[in-house]
C-alpha cells in the first residue's frame, strides 16, 4: 500500500481547507477505497478522515417538502429511516439489496455514490492495461473476460459497470447531489453527476477537485405506491448485480400517467429508460406495454463475448420489475 498522512476534521470548514490540498481525498466508511488503496488501484497522498461531521448523516424534511440524506448517513440508516420509507421506498429497497449488512452499516450515501466502477481488469494492478489507472493504455476486458460489463452508453475505451444499487434508485427518484468546496456550493442531478467513459474513463462523476459531496435531496413524487427495484445476481447477496432495475409508476384509476425505468450493472452509469414514460402514460398498466419499454431499453445494446445473455435477460428484468411495480400478474 502507499505511503499517506491522514488526518481528521472536527468541522466542515476545516475538512475543505484539508481537502483542497494537492493529493488529498476524503474517505468516511471506507468500503471502496480501502480496497482500492490496499490493491493499489487508489494511491492517496492525504486522507482526510469526515466521520466526526455529525451534522452530514442526518435524514430531515426540508421546507420545500423535499428529504434531504446527508452524505454520512449510513446504508443501513437511510434504508430503515421512517421518511424514507414512508416516501421512497424504492430507495429502500435498494439499499437493502445491496452488500451485506455488515457492510450496509459501514457504507455511506455519499460514499456508495461515489465509489469506482467495477473491472477486475481495474482491480488488479498486474493487468497494466487499464485506462482508469493507466489513460491510454487500452481496455483488458474489451476482449478479455467480461460477464460483468457493460452493454449500454460504453464505449472502446471502457467498458466497467457502476455497482451501486442505491444510485440506481436515486437517478429513477430525479435525486439532485449537493457539493461543497472551500468556495461556496453547487448542486447537479444525478443523472448528469455520474458519468459515460467516453474517451475519460478515468473520470468517474463531475466531482471537482477540493469538493465534498455534503448531501443528496430527493424531491417530492408520486412513485411511493407502485415502484420495485429487482437485482438479478449470481448469488442471493453480497454479489453485484448482472442486471438491475428500478421501476416506478404513477397510476391513476388504472391509467398511467407517469413512469420512471432505470437500469443498473449494464452501464457505466445507472441507465435512464426515457422512452419508459412516453411509452406508458396514458394506458392501463399492461404486460405488452412493458415489453415494448423493454424493447426500447435495449436497443443500443453492444453486447461482448462473454455478457451477451444480459439483453434478454435485461428485457425479460424490466417487464417483471414494471410487472411487480404495477402489481399484476401476466395471464397470457
Amino acid at each position: 500500500m502507499h505511503n499517506f498522512a491522514y488526518a481528521r476534521a472536527a468541522d466542515l470548514g476545516g475538512a475543505l481547507r484539508l481537502v483542497d490540498q494537492p493529493g488529498s481525498q476524503v474517505i468516511a466508511g471506507g468500503t471502496n477505497l480501502l480496497d482500492l488503496m490496499k490493491g493499489g488501484a487508489a494511491r492517496p497522498d492525504r486522507l482526510i478522515d469526515i466521520t466526526q461531521l455529525t451534522a452530514l448523516t442526518q435524514i430531515h424534511e426540508l421546507p420545500s417538502g423535499w428529504v434531504r440524506v446527508g452524505a454520512l448517513a449510513t446504508n443501513s440508516d437511510t434504508a430503515l429511516h421512517p421518511l424514507v420509507r414512508e416516501r421512497f421506498p424504492l430507495l429502500s429497497q435498494a439499499l437493502l439489496s445491496g452488500a451485506s449488512p455488515q457492510l450496509r452499516n459501514m457504507a455511506t450515501v455519499g460514499g456508495n455514490i461515489l465509489q469506482r466502477t467495477r473491472c477486475d481488469y481495474f482491480y488488479d494492478t498486474g493487468f497494466e492495461q487499464c485506462n482508469k489507472r493507466h489513460p491510454g493504455s487500452g481496455c483488458a476486458a474489451l476482449h478479455g473476460f467480461n460477464r460483468y460489463h457493460a452493454i449500454l452508453g460504453a464505449s472502446d475505451s471502457c467498458i466497467a459497470t457502476h455497482p451501486s444499487d442505491m444510485s440506481v434508485a436515486l437517478v429513477a427518484l430525479d435525486a439532485v447531489v449537493q457539493l461543497r468546496n472551500a468556495r461556496g456550493a453547487r448542486q447537479i442531478p444525478l443523472n448528469d453527476f455520474q458519468r459515460v467513459p467516453g474517451d475519460t474513463p478515468q473520470i468517474d462523476t463531475e466531482l471537482a477537485h477540493g469538493e465534498i459531496l455534503t448531501a443528496v435531496d430527493l424531491p417530492l413524487n408520486r412513485w411511493g405506491r407502485h415502484c420495485a427495484y429487482l437485482k438479478l445476481r449470481d448469488r442471493a447477496s453480497f454479489a453485484f448485480a448482472l442486471v438491475s432495475v428500478a421501476a416506478a409508476l404513477d397510476i391513476q384509476e388504472g391509467v398511467v400517467q407517469d413512469a420512471r425505468v432505470v437500469l443498473g450493472g449494464v452501464a457505466h452509469k445507472p441507465w435512464p429508460v426515457p422512452e419508459a414514460s412516453d411509452l406508458l402514460r396514458g394506458s392501463a398498466a399492461a404486460v405488452n406495454r412493458f415489453r415494448e419499454v423493454a424493447e426500447a431499453a435495449f436497443r443500443g445494446a453492444v453486447p461482448r463475448r462473454y455478457n451477451a445473455f444480459k439483453v434478454e435477460l435485461g428485457k425479460r428484468a424490466v417487464v417483471r420489475a414494471l410487472e411487480m411495480a404495477a402489481s399484476i400478474q401476466e395471464t397470457a
